[in-house]
């Protein structure tokens, strides 16, 4: 099939459609700045929001947090800030299977006097001996990194928290007065909220003993400096944003945002998930944002909200979406309740994969299907100007450029950028004023119009040329100034949750190997974990498989519960004694994400509820 006939068959389905809010435009994290400004001005001047993106699945609930809190919704720090700190906090994040990149600076901060925490229901071996393989030194002795590691029970970090700002409060001269007073909102009610919190509840929470939580208390208030890491371990919870907004609590009471060595820090995992928001990859965007948009290239575009991933599926099952487009990623693979994205799927009109790869989401197709063949990222890109490179932006808001160097695969593969660019005339033809082809020919002229329409691009060409990009602004960072409903930092005083566990059950995270990358699964192997030739294993701890009666070795089925009384059953898992946290549990995803069920989600950022799902283990067949 020709390029042609295939963008002929996008603009058929489009074109079919009662309403443009009947296609979805899903974006990969993978997919650069370049790219995913073309594709959201595309679907805007098509006339719908309907912009779901991998970020609805990981950091939303931080980007809600933050955004109320703070008036951003990224992180605080940048890279040498780990440098600076005298405290660094590692929440509900694993970095040597996820981020492991992050270790080496973790051992510099080390090195640099910073004591490390870890709180997580799992061990994390990279946290515990780190080996570096850059140095002498670190592969022959390694650095333990961990100070102090909170083994908490899945989903009880909120407690925690909330009982440290309690403790942080009792003890004289431990809050910054001024700071609180000049930058901050909220104050009052949030200490009323700290005060109340109860010891015996939060030991319940968390599965910590009072000896732990008073270390901790005792290097938080030994600090000057802290830092808070987090990923999915915090966010994939129904009360993940209340969690957040109550470590924003904990940093603003000692000042620790908008200071060297100090604030918060999401950690994300795709190369350019941040900067694709950034972009306006987001379905509910801000007014200011379609107001500079529509200045910049002359329509209007549509103001209603669109649909993030859990609603996209949603619409797709219930038939008010007929087309969806995907960007990269893996999307059956990386959404919850599998059966039933599967089966959306299915009943749409046309489904449309922008892809370096193969995937499952392949082979789960609407009535039409395309798999659009892209350039890679180290791949050259040689358009009509010359070639090209794009720009990401990394969890620290740092833009950077990224040109590849290898000869494409293919002479017949089209970039990123070009297919979104020949797409759009093709779907929106001569009536669109947009010069899709000048954006084709040269990634420079994106780059300009970004400059004119995204806050902190000024000069957008001109600053990516410099060697490690540029940093762009952070008000809460740079001048402690807080773009937020009151123009202060927020403190706020949600009541304290955490899951319940009915007896002879178990609380399951999903999580994901050594060998694997998001929904990539490159080995059996998770050698971190001692886990060998193969996935289908729950990890649980000794005590609890003896009070279930499950040897080491012995096969189960996972079954989940949740309120719809719907089975959602991952059969033949073998159990592995585990070190785990009591009355939790641990299994590779996407194998797993079967047992997530789609309206398990977050309060606020509606993210699927994957790292707290209530499971019981019965005998398996394969057993």
């Amino acid at each position: 099939m020709t390029w042609e006939r295939a963008f002929d068959i996008v603009a058929e389905e489009i074109a079919a459609l009662d309403s443009p809010d009947e296609a979805l435009f899903y974006t990969s994290g993978r997919t650069s700045n370049e790219a995913a400004f073309l594709y959201q001005l595309f679907a805007r001047e098509l006339g719908t929001n309907n912009l779901p993106d991998c970020s609805n699945m990981c950091h939303e609930s931080s980007g809600s947090a933050l955004t109320e809190t703070i008036g951003i919704g990224k992180g605080s720090v940048l890279l040498e800030d780990l440098y600076k700190a005298d405290l660094i906090i590692v929440a509900g994040q694993n970095p040597g299977t996820n981020h492991p990149r992050m270790l080496s600076a973790l051992e510099k901060a080390k090195a640099n006097g910073a004591k490390i925490v870890s709180v997580n229901p799992l061990p994390e071996a990279g946290m515990e001996r780190f080996k570096n393989p850059q140095t002498a030194q670190g592969m022959l002795k390694g650095a333990a990194l961990n100070d102090l590691f909170l083994q908490i029970r899945i989903g009880g970090d909120q407690a925690l928290f909330r009982l440290l700002n309690k403790l942080i409060l009792e003890t004289e001269d431990a809050v910054d007065q001024a700071f609180v007073a000049e930058h901050t909102h909220g104050f009052e009610e949030f200490a009323a909220a700290a005060r109340a919190a109860d010891w015996d509840e939060t030991l319940t929470a968390t599965g910590l003993t009072r000896a732990q939580i008073e270390e901790a208390l005792s290097l938080v208030l030994a600090s000057k400096r802290t830092i808070v890491c987090w990923a999915m371990g915090l966010t994939q919870h129904k009360h993940s944003v209340a969690t957040i907004r109550e470590v924003v609590n904990f940093l603003l009471l000692r000042g620790n945002i908008g200071r060297p060595g100090a604030g918060v820090c999401p950690v994300r995992g795709h190369s350019n998930v941040q900067g694709d928001r950034t972009m306006g990859i987001f379905e509910r965007p801000a007014p200011a944002f379609l107001d500079a948009l529509e200045k910049e290239f002359g329509f209007a575009p549509p103001r209603e909200h669109g649909y993030d991933v859990v609603r996209a599926i949603e619409a797709l099952r219930d038939g008010r979406a007929k087309v969806f487009f995907a960007m990269g990623g893996n999307f059956v693979s990386a959404s919850p309740d599998t059966d039933v994205t599967e089966a959306a799927m299915r009943r749409a009109r046309l489904t449309v994969h922008v892809s370096t790869k193969l995937n499952r989401s392949h082979a789960v197709t609407g009535a039409r299907a395309l798999i659009l063949p892209t350039l890679g990222r180290t791949e050259r890109d040689l358009q009509g100007s010359g070639e090209q490179f794009v720009t990401v932006e990394d969890s620290m808001g740092m833009v950077h450029a990224s040109q590849g160097r290898l000869e494409p695969a293919s002479t017949h593969l089209l970039s990123e950028p070009a297919i979104v660019a020949r797409l759009a005339r093709r779907v929106l033809g001569d009536a669109s004023r947009t010069p899709w082809e000048e954006f084709e020919k040269d990634y420079a002229t994106i780059r300009d119009r970004i400059a004119r329409v995204i806050p902190g691009f000024a000069d957008f060409n001109a600053r990516v040329a410099h060697p490690g990009g540029f940093a762009l602004p952070h008000a809460p960072r740079d001048e402690r100034r807080f773009p937020t409903a009151t123009g202060k930092a927020n403190f706020t005083a949600a009541p304290v949750e955490y899951p319940a566990l009915p007896e002879g059950r178990l609380l399951l995270q999903t999580l994901r190997s050594h060998d694997q990358y998001n929904t990539t699964i490159y080995g059996l192997d998770d050698r971190y974990r001692g886990i060998r030739n193969g996935r289908r294993v729950v990890l649980v701890n000794p005590e609890d498989a003896a009070g279930l009666k499950l040897a080491d070795g012995s096969y189960v089925d996972l079954v989940s519960e949740w309120k719809d009384g719907v089975e959602r059953r991952a059969p033949g898992f073998r159990v592995v004694h585990y070190p785990t946290a009591r009355g939790c549990a641990a299994a590779y995803y996407p194998e797993t994400n079967v047992l997530v069920p789609l309206d398990a989600t977050a309060d606020t950022s509606n993210t699927p509820a994957s790292k707290s799902v209530v499971v019981r283990l019965e005998q398996s067949a394969t057993d």
